[in-house]
């Protein structure tokens, strides 16, 4: 979640020793065919906004975010020890990784946490899929190899329209809360912010991206580390549900889940792999509704369905994948 963020792309590598070990790990998980695990990862994502409900009922927002990045990291740090591969070297490349951890982990992990405290979980997997609706109109700004077309602009549109159909504007988005919400979309718009910023600094750094990944977990685990023992209290007690719940979404949603995804970019190509994002708010929505009993009224799917073609039109032509959880 993730994320979350976007579609959020891998860090850039052009290593050879990071391909060779990305190529290797590709090898090892190929017992499971590509589209079995495509529909683990869009599971594991898509249940990711559930686990920060839950985990919120127990835990500060900004502690359900500390435990995801740091659980997150222990499983990719596991993954380095494996494989006997080293973190990122530089201070000029954790310094980048510092501002990358800042926007890609620290500010949405903490939003969307806070966001749930007051929406559902299956609005908030939705605002998520906002996340490459901000890129494509942050990178016509940004990016210059990014040109704007009358398509990827009908997309922004279309989007839009799905975000005030989701919110029901038409009745004066009574019954939605505004400041979760507003959190959520906070939230989906630091993903894309965040990977221009990697694009611009952290493209050909020597590294794989699990290696650049563990290190900016690493770093946002500090981060929120600072910021949960200065505006949250200590927990009281550790209840089972809402401590499984943060631990699943650090390890699975925000490590193997990660791991995962790069292998499908190796395997089958960045295209079939960021098609990932448009099931995550399905899945989000199915899993809010029948394992939380969260209400559902016909413009929430009507509106994401509406989300995801504008996202689908923006993305034409765009060869920039990555992962996007919430």
């Amino acid at each position: 979640m993730s994320a979350p963020p976007a579609p959020r792309p891998t860090l850039p590598t052009t290593s050879a020793t990071a391909t060779s070990a990305t190529t290797s790990a590709v090898r090892r998980v190929r017992l499971l065919d590509w589209r079995v695990r495509f529909a683990i990862l869009s599971v594991i994502w898509g249940f990711s906004f559930l686990l920060i409900k839950v985990g919120t009922e127990a835990y500060a927002p900004f502690q359900v975010a500390l435990g995801r990045v740091l659980f997150g990291a222990l499983a990719l740090l596991a993954v380095l020890l494996v494989r006997r591969e080293p973190l990122p070297r530089g201070l000029r490349t954790w310094g980048h990784l510092f501002v990358a951890a800042l926007l890609l982990n620290t500010a949405p992990f903490s939003l969307f946490a806070y966001a749930e405290l007051s929406i559902p979980s299956s609005l908030a997997g939705i605002c998520n899929a906002t996340s490459p609706l901000w890129g494509m109109a942050l990178s016509l700004v940004a990016l210059s190899e990014d040109r704007p077309t009358r398509r990827r602009f009908a997309g922004l549109g279309l989007g839009f329209l799905g975000v005030l159909t989701v919110l029901g504007a038409w009745q004066g988005f009574s019954g939605v809360d505004a400041k979760g919400t507003a959190f959520a979309l906070l939230a989906s718009l630091c993903y894309p912010i965040g990977w221009i910023y990697v694009r611009r600094t952290l493209a050909g750094t020597p590294g794989s991206p699990v290696a650049l990944t563990g290190g900016q977990l690493l770093l946002s685990t500090l981060q929120l580390a600072l910021v949960s023992s200065l505006f949250s209290t200590a927990p009281a007690s550790f209840p089972l549900w809402p401590t499984l719940s943060v631990i699943a979404l650090g390890a699975l949603g925000t490590g193997m889940a990660l791991q995962m995804q790069y292998g499908l970019v190796t395997e089958v190509g960045p295209t079939t792999a960021q098609m990932v994002t448009y099931f995550i708010p399905v899945v989000a929505t199915t899993a809010g509704v029948l394992v939380l009993g969260e209400q559902l009224h016909w413009n929430t799917p009507a509106g994401a369905a509406i989300i995801l073609a504008g996202a689908a039109l923006t993305q034409a032509r765009r060869a920039t994948p990555g992962p996007s959880d919430g």
